[in-house]
């Protein structure tokens, strides 16, 4: 192999165990979110709560999963004004005059847009998911949730709920957004469908899963000679 064939199989292949990296390490990162499901789930499924909290909670709600997360909601920028002014210039004393006038011009509202509103605690249940901060505080029952959209990233959630008309959601880090997604799915496909359905899902990813794990696979060793 020449000098420079060399040099692109060893890019090749430094490229590939990075790629190779990051899809270990999603892979790793899906496996503990996996177990955290699977036990989780299962004490759900047996009436009991994961989360330690002080809710009235409804009959056959258990406690899922918490964290820290910003609260958003739409909002509406401030309303500026477009225009100037007009009026008389009046003399007081030598070299200094006071000027008299009113405002004309166009007011133009603020626009809409999903604002943070605050930062607080962020639990799910069987039911329902909570968010509890310092000023707001906001609940949103499965049985009212129309629409939910999230970032690709999944770290940014959107809620539309049948009893409110602004969209609202919460956000994370990234990370913790991901566990979230998985959560919220199980969570409200429980809600939906059942533990012992959400159950069996959860077992036959746990059998595949490890089937699934990625390879490292270097360009340099598939072309070499046999």
């Amino acid at each position: 192999m020449g000098y420079f064939a060399d040099l692109k199989t060893k890019r090749l292949d430094k490229a590939a165990t990075r790629d190779f990296n990051h899809l270990h390490a999603v892979w790793t990162e899906d496996v503990e979110i996996l177990t955290k499901l699977l036990t989780v789930f299962t004490a759900a499924s047996n009436g009991e709560d994961s989360v330690p909290n002080s809710l009235m909670q409804k009959p056959g709600e258990n406690t899922l999963w918490t964290s820290t997360g910003v609260f958003h909601e739409v909002g509406r920028t401030p309303t500026k004004y477009v225009g100037g002014s007009s009026g008389l210039s009046i003399p007081v004393v030598a070299g200094i005059r006071y000027r008299v006038g009113a405002m004309h011009g166009t007011a133009v509202p603020g626009i809409e847009l999903q604002m943070d509103k605050d930062e607080g605690v962020v639990m799910l249940t069987t039911h329902r998911l909570i968010f509890t901060g310092a000023i707001k505080t906001q609940e949103w029952d499965f049985d009212k949730i129309l629409n939910l959209a999230t970032t690709p990233d999944q770290s940014d959630y959107f809620l539309n709920v049948s009893n409110r008309q602004k969209t609202s959601g919460v956000r994370f880090d990234p990370k913790v957004g991901r566990e979230f997604n998985r959560f919220l799915g199980s969570a409200t496909s429980v809600h939906e469908s059942g533990f012992t359905e959400v159950l069996n899902e959860l077992h036959a990813i746990e059998k595949r899963i490890h089937i699934e794990e990625p390879k490292l696979i270097l360009p340099s060793a598939q072309s070499s000679p046999q």
